[in-house]
């Protein structure tokens, strides 16, 4: 079976017709007799094709056709070298899909084909959502986490109308911050308790905080520490957010980079409102 040439090689053929044709011109415009290294007169090149300058062609310099050929060949392979380097995954046009109603992380075509533009905006969410590696692969974590922030609601937290109030949405383990009903930060991923260890719903108000809280009971440090029912609160993350088979003990896990967020916009008796439940638990 005739295997399809791969990107690269098709490149490189594009180059090497390029130099043929270009080569096929300089030959032709030769007059018979005359040396190839004597440069071909204005009157001789084809019709709408730009003279070679006298002297163009010559022992250690570059025809003018081979230069022309070459630029063809580098605009030709540029794009196709570009999502050559940029692999494919298997969630490709679901993510761009995904990533498209989401919004903000460059311009997209719903195709399921790897192109420049598409692997810059997938790496640029990846990199947002701390997705390793940041290869712009739609692979299944990085399906995941757009399916689950493109399916958030924002309405769906009811969030009050004065006021800031943090919401949880735990059957999409999303989160994001409303202030006096209004959206205040873009949904983000988060992770909630694992079986036995549900996070549960309601309506909740941060009570301590501390920049940096010590958990006596799992021996490790919980950084932006934001307490709002019982020993349960928002603080960063430990471990990689996005192994699905891990959870919390209850607590509501961030991203460093959403932790440091949570806090900064954070005070003492704001409302905490969590919804749905974790699938699985």
């Amino acid at each position: 079976m005739r295997q399809s040439p791969t990107p690269l090689r098709l490149a490189a053929s594009l180059a090497a017709a390029g130099m043929l044709a270009a080569a096929g011109v300089l030959l032709a415009a030769t007059p018979a007799g005359a040396s190839s290294a004597t440069a071909p007169s204005a009157a001789a090149a084809p019709v709408g094709a730009s003279p070679i300058p006298v002297g163009a062609v010559g022992p250690g310099r570059k025809s003018a056709a081979a230069s022309a050929a070459s630029s063809i060949a580098a605009t030709v392979a540029a794009p196709l070298t570009a999502a050559a380097a940029c692999p494919t995954g298997k969630y490709q046009r679901q993510v761009e899909g995904y990533l498209r109603k989401i919004g903000g992380y460059g311009t997209l075509t719903v195709d399921g084909r790897q192109s420049a533009a598409d692997c810059a905006a997938i790496k640029k969410f990846q990199q947002r959502f701390g997705i390793v590696p940041a290869s712009g692969a739609a692979g299944p974590t990085t399906y995941d986490v757009a399916k689950r922030i493109a399916s958030t609601d924002i309405a769906a937290c009811k969030a009050r109308s004065s006021g800031t109030t943090f919401c949880v949405d735990l059957t999409h383990q999303t989160s994001w911050i409303m202030r006096n009903g209004h959206r205040l930060t873009t949904p983000t991923v988060v992770r909630s308790g694992k079986k036995g260890y549900r996070t549960p719903a309601g309506s909740y108000a941060i009570n301590k905080r501390t920049k940096k809280e010590w958990s006596n009971p799992y021996h490790v440090w919980l950084p932006y520490w934001q307490r709002f029912n019982g020993g349960r609160g928002f603080h960063q993350t430990t471990t990689y957010i996005h192994d699905k088979w891990r959870g919390s003990h209850g607590c509501v896990n961030l991203l460093p980079q959403d932790a440091g967020t949570y806090w900064s916009y954070g005070q003492k008796g704001m409302t905490v409102k969590l919804f749905g439940r974790r699938p699985g638990t």
